[in-house]
C-alpha cells in the first residue's frame, strides 16, 4: 500500500500527518474486507524506511480462526459517510462510549471525550482554527483544490462536492467547518446545530509517523462501529492542522498522547456519498 503525494494537502499538512491518517483508514478497511473474505491479513506498517511511500505490507494468510471482530465491520464500509448536518441533543450511552473506546484501543490509540471543564476550550480551538485558516492563503488554496461548488464542477469527480457541504451553521456550539472557505455558495441552507455536541479526542502515545498510520487504522475502526450503532460523524481537523493549537487541545487533568482527530458524534441524517477514484486506478 503506497501514498500518492498528487493527493496532499501541502500547506496544512507538511509532515503528510493526515496523508498517513488517511492511508491508515483505507488500510483498515482492506483489513476488514480480508477477514470478512476468510483471510488473516497480517500486516507491517512502514517495512521500508529507505522507502517513505511504501505505507504498508499486507499478506494474506488463511486463518485458523477468523477475526469475527473485523469481519463483522464490513456492511459499515459501505455504509459510512460524513455527515455534516446537525444531530439531536441526545447522549451516547454508556456502554457504546466504551465499545468506541475499545475498538480505538485495539487500533494502539485512545478515545476520550473531553471533560465538560476542557469541552469549552476544545470548541473554542475549532472555531480559533477556522479563523486562521479563513485568513491564511496557503490554507484557503489546499481548500479549494479539494472542495467543488456547482461552478467549478470538472470532470475528474474528485473532492468534496458542494452537495456534502451541509448547511451553514445558524446557531449551537457544535464543531463544524465551513467548506466554501471564502467562496459564495448561492442558496446554502443554513440550521441550528446542537448546544452539547458529543465529541472525542483521538489521541497515539508517541507522534510518529507508524502511530499516524495506527490512528487511521483507530479512527476508521472507531466511525465503522460508530455506523453499525446508529451514530452519524464528522470531524474537526482545524486545530489538529495548527502545531499552535493542537498541544492545547489534550485535556490538561486527564489527557495523554497527541491528538490526532477531534470526531464529532451523534445522531442524525446520515452524509452523502462522495467520490472516489476508480478501482483500476
Amino acid at each position: 500500500m503506497r501514498s500518492d503525494p498528487e493527493r496532499a494537502v501541502p500547506h496544512v499538512d507538511p509532515q503528510g500527518r493526515a496523508l498517513r491518517i488517511s492511508c491508515g483508514a483505507a488500510l483498515l478497511n482492506l483489513r476488514v474486507a480480508a477477514a470478512r473474505a476468510g483471510w488473516d491479513p497480517v500486516t507491517m506498517l512502514l517495512p521500508a524506511p529507505e522507502d517513505p511511500g511504501l505505507m504498508a505490507t499486507v499478506q494474506m494468510l488463511y486463518p485458523t480462526r477468523p477475526d469475527e471482530g473485523l469481519a463483522r465491520l464490513y456492511p459499515a464500509i459501505h455504509a459510512r459517510h460524513t455527515s455534516r448536518f446537525p444531530f439531536d441533543e441526545r447522549d451516547i450511552p454508556q456502554a457504546l462510549q466504551t465499545a468506541l473506546e475499545e475498538a480505538a484501543a485495539t487500533e494502539g490509540a485512545r478515545l476520550q471525550a473531553p471533560s465538560a471543564a476542557h469541552l469549552d476550550t476544545v470548541l473554542g480551538l475549532v472555531q480559533e482554527g477556522e479563523d486562521l485558516q479563513l485568513w491564511d492563503p496557503g490554507a484557503q488554496e489546499d481548500l479549494a483544490r479539494w472542495t467543488r461548488t456547482n461552478a467549478q464542477a470538472d470532470a475528474t469527480g474528485e473532492g468534496v462536492p458542494e452537495y456534502a457541504f451541509g448547511p451553514r451553521k445558524r446557531a449551537g456550539t457544535a464543531a463544524t467547518r465551513y467548506f466554501a472557505g471564502g467562496r459564495t455558495v448561492p442558496g446554502r441552507d443554513t440550521a441550528d446545530f446542537e448546544t452539547s455536541p458529543n465529541l472525542a479526542l483521538l489521541t497515539t502515545a508517541p507522534d510518529r509517523p507508524e502511530d499516524w498510520l495506527r490512528a487511521g487504522q483507530a479512527l476508521e475502526r472507531v466511525l465503522l462501529l460508530a455506523t453499525l450503532e446508529g451514530l452519524a460523524s464528522s470531524f474537526a481537523t482545524q486545530p489538529v492542522e495548527l502545531a499552535e493549537l493542537r498541544w492545547v487541545l489534550r485535556d490538561p487533568v486527564h489527557g495523554r498522547g497527541a491528538v490526532q482527530m477531534v470526531i464529532r458524534l451523534g445522531y442524525g441524517p446520515p452524509g452523502h456519498a462522495t467520490p472516489r477514484r476508480p478501482v483500476w486506478e
